[in-house]
């Protein structure tokens, strides 16, 4: 039975009935979706079909014959996440929307209805005419059975509802459906959109791409061999159910590797679900050559992929962001080969993901699923170089390598070493068996930002006559991390010995084209340029891992680079700097699994020298014993400074006691805490300012941190106080700031320039003058 409020609305002849929640289970009256007053199995909630906008539309908006195909196409309800028994199908966080779809009825039930969960004033139109006028907000769903000159209205057949909700403080949502009261449907979690928000922002790099040859370049610049053949391009996809093992007999469309699936880039954009498998085809002319090893080369693929040559299974991986090769000399042949890689990616739970989630939001974005770098073959002797570990010491002037071997030849072969600077040869020396070997420098000539110099590192592995059996070229910066303490007694970060002051943005290498692949290596190139131009000598990378290359470029235009680890997990509470932190606990295989990852990513990235520190954890998002994660990264790279947590949960471990504090920067300055760790203020800014036409989305809730400024030139302003107290907080011990953020990304328009890298908001040589004038690029 139900309970029967009879409420008077406008118009008069609307019959509420409001069912509370807490009510009815007090009662054991009903519950929505559990059982129906017929007995009979209730129908599902359809939650597709809505149209929105946000901003105000024509006084016909309501109207049958209104043309809503400017609207954007979503899934319903709407709102925000957290409000009581809301069921988000999209974000709405703005004041007002208007929503408009259309719902079939066989026939126009007796006891028509609408259900409803609503905030404050929402209007609904019945094919056009107002049937309920709503005030205040509810806090669950409610049947609004209507009278009979409303249910009048309706008609066998397709009905249009259109709605109209406003809202003005606290969690927020909508969501109305054409229903029949005597056996109300069955209220299941929202149904995910087989689509991610399409956005109309393109970079000029994502405009001019070439689909059949995206990112043509050699993809490991710092170990580079010659025979390689790049398989970026159009690939066959498709989607299955995740249960499926077998590859598809029949494809879906064409992808273009390397864009993740969600991307616009892809050609795709699609929404790859948890429960479901992404599956990847394409087809290769291939000659190997006797006496050669091919290996198939994945520069990241998100998050597990299973990979196939010719019907064979050569490989697997786990892990979405860092690079891996598979073997595939047994199952490659001479002629056409076909090769077919199945991916699931499950985002959240326990994977490390960075910033991508299911439902974007904030300061969450698109999730990244599938190939999202460089896919290529490389030919490779029996017995090759795998890799060849490289450490410097400025002091001392000597280069110590360690290469790594792979084959049966691996135990004594000689490897050769040969070190130039230009044309001079500063170094020849041989190694055997893949023994460390140093080689002296003399008159070693330092990198640094001002002078990122370079030497050429040839590596040759010799047959037994001495003749080249495999060649790598590879540089080398010679340079060396630390810290000492100023006069004050502050620890302030060095380079050679040499105090310096870092200073630079929060870079999140996102794109709205390609989201976490830029759409090509020009592009990765200009924010570097913009940046180094604008006068930063850092960048943090914040939570993911660049292709190869970027690392590369830093490195010759001399941008040095804090690296933080991709994150993902349970996190404890963010208690930022107190001195009681704790821990998430996590089970040991996840555990296992984020140090694989971290030393994978550490492996990557050691021989760079632009490389300076390593960033486990930020703001407590998956952050887990904090201090064996700390001694480990210490022990695995004692070459650089650990700053085991940006903006805390702070434990005393590591280099370095990070604060985050928006829009202005501060630190809670504490002698006792403080004494030991270099002071760092490793966010804050964020100053937003919208520029119409070059926006993610114009109609969601664009924000920057301390509200949005009038104009162009309060922005100005903003940006000139940060950097006023930030010099400040310098005088008193700070080593570091970081400013948020290079680009606008997704919902979040605090960068310096905007996400499609149309507008530079300050440009360059501005920037350079307000930091130059504060010192921030000399020493302390």
């Amino acid at each position: 039975m139900w309970t029967r409020l009879k409420l008077v609305t406008r118009p008069p002849s609307v019959v509420v009935l409001v069912r509370l929640l807490a009510v009815a289970m007090m009662l054991g009256i009903l519950q929505i979706g559990t059982s129906t007053s017929s007995g009979q199995d209730a129908a599902r909630v359809d939650d597709g079909g809505w149209r929105y906008t946000l901003e105000t539309p024509a006084d016909d908006w309501m109207k049958l014959d209104f043309a809503d195909r400017s609207w954007t196409e979503a899934m319903g309800g709407f709102g925000t996440p957290g409000t009581p028994a809301a069921r988000i199908g999209t974000v709405w966080n703005t004041k007002e929307i208007w929503l408009r779809r259309n719902i079939t009825l066989t026939t126009v039930p007796k006891r028509l209805a609408l259900l409803v969960h609503h905030d404050e004033d929402a209007k609904i139109y019945l094919n056009g005419s107002l049937v309920a006028e709503l005030a205040g907000y509810t806090t669950n769903y409610q049947i609004i059975e209507l009278g009979p000159e409303q249910s009048a209205l309706a008609q066998a057949g397709k009905n249009l509802v259109a709605v109209h909700c406003r809202q003005t403080g606290g969690g927020q949502y909508i969501d109305a459906h054409l229903i029949d009261a005597a056996a109300p449907p069955e209220l299941l979690p929202v149904q995910r959109a087989d689509v991610p928000f399409k956005s109309e922002l393109m970079t000029p790099w994502g405009e001019s791409l070439d689909k059949d040859q995206p990112w043509p370049e050699y993809p490991r610049p710092a170990f580079a061999r010659g025979n390689w053949v790049n398989l970026n391009g159009p690939w066959q996809y498709r989607i299955t159910p995740d249960h499926q093992t077998d590859a598809p007999a029949s494809w879906e469309g064409t992808i273009v590797v390397p864009f993740a699936l969600e991307s616009a880039l892809s050609g795709v954009q699609r929404l790859l679900k948890p429960n479901q498998c992404l599956w990847y085809r394409r087809t290769l002319n291939y000659d190997p050559q006797p006496g050669q090893r091919t290996l198939l080369n994945f520069e990241a693929v998100d998050y597990e992929c299973q990979v196939f040559v010719n019907a064979k299974a050569v490989g697997s991986h786990r892990g979405g962001h860092t690079p891996f090769s598979v073997d595939i000399t047994t199952a490659i042949q001479a002629g056409e080969n076909e090769i077919i890689v199945r991916v699931t990616d499950r985002t959240e739970m326990m994977q490390l993901r960075g910033k991508q989630v299911l439902d974007p939001n904030g300061i969450w974005y698109t999730q990244v699923s599938g190939i999202w770098q460089t896919v290529w073959l490389e030919s490779v002797p029996e017995t090759y170089v795998r890799d060849c570990l490289i450490h410097t010491d400025a002091v001392a002037g000597t280069v110590t390598v360690t290469p790594r071997l792979v084959g049966n030849r691996a135990h004594e072969a000689v490897v050769r070493f040969e070190l130039r600077a230009g044309a001079q040869t500063v170094s020849s020396e041989s190694s055997t068996a893949g023994l460390p070997l140093v080689l002296q420098v003399p008159q070693a000539r330092l990198w640094s930002p001002t002078d990122p110099f370079l030497y050429d590192l040839k590596i040759e592995l010799l047959n037994p006559d001495q003749s080249v059996a495999d060649q790598v070229q590879s540089y080398v910066g010679i340079r060396s991390v630390g810290k000492q303490r100023d006069e004050n007694g502050h620890w302030r970060m060095t380079l050679n010995g040499e105090p310096l002051f870092h200073w630079g943005p929060l870079d999140q290498g996102w794109w709205p084209d390609g989201l976490l692949t830029p759409p090509s290596d020009e592009a990765m190139r200009f924010d570097v340029d913009y940046l180094k131009e604008a006068g930063f000598n850092m960048i943090r990378k914040h939570i993911k891992v660049e292709p190869r290359r970027f690392y590369e470029y830093c490195d010759r235009v001399g941008m040095l680079v804090w690296q933080d680890q991709v994150s993902g997990g349970p996190g404890p509470p963010w208690t930022r700097l107190d001195p009681r932190p704790t821990d998430a606990d996590w089970p040991v295989e996840d555990h296992q699994q984020y140090l694989t990852e971290l030393d994978r990513m550490i492996s990557l990235l050691e021989n760079h020298p632009s490389i300076v520190v390593w960033v486990p954890f930020n703001e407590a998002w998956g952050q887990h014993r904090t201090t064996e994660v700390g001694d480990w990264v210490k022990q695995r790279d004692p070459s650089r400074l650990i700053n085991i947590a940006s903006g805390g949960n702070f434990w005393p471990v590591g280099d370095v006691v990070d604060h985050h504090e928006y829009p202005h920067p501060g630190f809670p300055f504490e002698p006792n805490r403080d004494r030991d760790f270099v002071m760092v203020v490793g966010e804050f800014g964020g100053h937003g300012l919208p520029i119409r036409g070059h926006l993610w989305n114009p109609e969601m809730d664009n924000w920057g941190y301390g509200g949005l400024p009038k104009n162009a030139d309060e922005y100005l302003e903003r940006y000139q106080e940060s950097l006023r107290r930030l010099s400040e907080l310098r005088k008193q011990g700070i080593a570091a700031g970081v400013y948020t953020q290079t680009t606008d990304v997704e919902g979040e328009i605090n960068g310096l320039m905007t996400y499609d890298r149309k507008v530079l908001k300050i440009p360059a040589k501005r920037l350079r003058e307000l930091s130059d004038s504060l010192g921030f690029s000399q020493s302390p």
